[in-house]
């Protein structure tokens, strides 16, 4: 079993499904944030995955990841953050 898990500013935990231990961690990204309202998101750059991060840019949410280093086109990042 793998947990990943949402947490607020403070770090009290807000959400956290469990997946199957062979599961990749961008399979829980959805579940873990639908429905939840939030403006930035801070994460290890396995989840630098387009359509998370349409769907974030869509919400209007800030994105604080690294891109990974096998990206086709890289995306612009602020590394000072």
């Amino acid at each position: 079993i793998k947990i990943i898990a949402l947490v607020d500013v403070l770090g009290n935990l807000v959400r956290s499904p469990l997946l199957p231990g062979q599961a990749h961690d961008i399979k829980g990204a959805a579940p873990l944030i639908k429905g939840v309202s939030f403006d930035a998101l801070l994460a290890e750059k396995v989840f630098d995955a387009d359509w998370l991060l349409q769907g974030l840019d869509e919400r209007g949410a800030t994105t604080l990841l690294l891109p990974k280093t096998n990206r086709k086109l890289q995306r612009n990042y602020d590394a000072k953050v």
